[in-house]
């Protein structure tokens, strides 16, 4: 169960920022709705960084060349996909107002997408807000078989070079459950989330928190050296990037 407080027909960026420094944050009833109203979970779903859970066929499918993996590309596109209607989904609480605040996050820096390609056709994702250490997962999509799997990984890996301390998912699903995440009390949550924004929260309006986890700390991560061939073998090798993201994810099963 959640609390729900009043709805707002529009939102304010600086007001959002603030609202997830304390643990709440926005939904709609539907994607024609005019109005949001502001959730704070009684549980709420995080996943702890070293305990996500990766199988061998998500291992096998990161380590393929199957998706290619980007970020912050095709925010827009992936807000968009994650608010589409599909067949397991028919609706979504992602409606005007919450596409237009988090599309101006992500000019300002505070919002993130994961985008996974199918050749040119973007196959899923997800996106969310990095405030401190705490990255807010907001949704996430899939319109190719696992991409929206390889997409979380990616985040894992991702949160974990930068230096973050809290994945918030928000609510738990079966899903997610498969991947690692865990329910915990409002209370647990609120210090996590404190732990994960230092002395921050007051200040937002100003600025950057002060302590910040840093979203782009994994593509300057030096490249894994492929192991030596075996005698009289030819040297074959995936791509070293893919290899860094199994390593660190390895790590944590």
């Amino acid at each position: 169960m959640s609390h729900r407080i009043s709805p707002q027909l529009d939102l304010d960026p600086d007001l959002v920022l603030r609202a997830y420094a304390m643990g709440v944050f926005p939904m709609a009833d539907d994607r024609r709705a005019a109005s949001v109203y502001w959730v704070e979970p009684k549980l709420r779903g995080i996943l702890p960084l070293d305990d996500f859970h990766l199988s061998r066929s998500l291992r096998k499918t990161i380590l393929s060349d199957r998706f290619r993996v980007t970020t912050d590309k095709a925010f827009h596109e992936i807000v968009q996909l994650c608010a589409e209607s599909a067949p397991d989904r028919p609706d979504t609480w992602i409606n005007g107002p919450i596409e237009r605040v988090f599309i101006e996050l992500h000019r300002r820096g505070f919002a993130h997408s994961i985008e996974c390609w199918d050749g040119d056709r973007l196959a899923g994702g997800l996106y969310g807000l990095a405030l401190g250490r705490a990255f807010f997962g907001e949704s996430m999509v899939t319109r190719v078989r696992d991409a929206s799997k390889v997409a979380f990984a990616h985040l894992v890996a991702r949160l974990k070079a930068g230096g973050f301390t809290l994945l918030d998912c928000q609510f738990q699903t079966d899903h997610l459950a498969s991947l690692g995440a865990v329910e915990i009390p409002r209370d647990d949550y609120v210090a996590l989330l404190d732990g994960a924004l230092g002395d921050s929260a007051a200040g937002l309006s100003a600025g950057a928190p002060s302590v910040a986890g840093d979203w782009l700390a994994l593509d300057r991560l030096p490249p894994i050296p492929p192991a030596p061939p075996a005698e009289g073998a030819g040297t074959v090798s995936g791509p070293l990037s893919r290899k860094v993201i199994a390593q660190l994810l390895t790590h944590t099963s």
